[in-house]
């Protein structure tokens, strides 16, 4: 219902007593559906996860949270700027975009998230750091409340079992940026209930994105496919067999990629690849297609992290990218 009548006034509607009207709807679904969101962490991510989900207009509030109050003000700034965007480009009014922005609740205390419907973590890729923070929030939210990580490669069953609360934990993996990518990878566990899956897959498609459903591999879906294409380029190189332009040509030419693979390595961080292969391979010993090649070790050792650091396979000027390093 909520969804129909924002198309309804992204269209041009008028709806008479909009907020009460929502709230009427709300109050009379909330033990089917999502109300309140909590974002952890506003960083490159956990912006984008907050802001798609106000812009939805689904919820009564999207509380984002980050310990560090330059890390929240940045990311609010971060969310300001683009729906103000948004809103010089026609795509959203500038009364919805003031409603979406007034719904979104900043906070550095983690106390005020005791009660929202779902919390999505969205920390640094560091195990021992989300175990934490789950521990932390399941002393603190809802008992009802449903858990979720956008970790794009650690394990959903540890981080669950460390929850104390498994059967309400799941992954949603969204993609960056976060504004523009439709996917989001819905990750169950053998702990997950059918309940908190089914509100979490719907929650996800009630944002306008794309969910689909996913057992807890490593890498999920996109990722468990994906790195493993790009050691394999690699390897190539550690073996002489082609160059970097042959490699990436190819694959745009001949498989119809948007970019090639150490194109799209670059661009990812050749450290964000080598850390999750690393950990992959350390952990799935007896995985051949887990294995880190001797090119993205000594880039790596050497900082040469691609588009970031303005060095990788490829030189880089900004977002700008240049020839191939030999």
């Amino acid at each position: 219902m909520i969804s129909i009548v924002n198309k309804l006034t992204k269209y041009g509607v008028k709806i008479p007593n909009m907020d009460i009207l929502l709230s009427c709807i709300r109050s009379t679904s909330t033990s089917t559906r999502i109300d309140t969101v909590g974002v952890i962490g506003l960083g490159l991510m956990g912006h984008g996860i907050c802001q798609v989900a106000a812009v939805s207009g689904n919820h009564s509030s999207v509380i984002a949270f980050d310990s560090r109050k330059e890390s929240l003000d940045r990311g609010r700034k971060n969310i300001e700027s683009s729906i103000l965007k948004m809103v010089s480009k026609g795509k959203i009014s500038e009364e919805d975009a003031n409603r979406n922005l007034k719904s979104i609740v900043y906070t550095t205390e983690i106390s005020d998230v005791a009660n929202v419907d779902l919390v999505v973590e969205a920390v640094i890729e560091n195990m021992d750091l989300k175990r934490k923070w789950f521990q932390k929030l399941n002393d603190i939210c809802k008992p009802e409340t449903i858990f979720a990580s956008n970790t794009s490669s650690l394990s959903i069953t540890e981080l669950a079992e460390a929850s104390n609360r498994p059967e309400l934990f799941l992954g949603l993996h969204f993609f960056n940026p976060v504004q523009m990518m439709r996917l989001v990878e819905v990750v169950y566990t053998k702990h997950t209930n059918t309940d908190t899956f089914d509100k979490a897959f719907n929650w996800v498609k009630s944002i306008d994105k794309e969910a689909v459903k996913c057992g807890d591999t490593p890498g999920f879906i996109v990722n468990r496919l994906l790195v493993p294409s790009l050691m394999q380029a690699m390897q190539m190189l550690d073996r002489r067999d082609a160059t970097i332009n042959d490699i990436d040509l190819s694959l745009k030419l001949g498989a119809g990629h948007p970019m090639g693979p150490l194109h799209l390595a670059d661009y990812i961080g050749l450290d964000t690849c080598y850390y999750i292969v690393k950990g992959w391979s350390e952990r799935y010993p007896q995985e051949p297609s887990f294995v880190v090649p001797h090119c993205l070790k000594e880039k790596v050792r050497y900082q040469h992290f691609g588009r970031k650091s303005g060095k990788g396979f490829y030189q880089w000027y900004g977002e700008k990218r240049g020839e191939p390093v030999n």
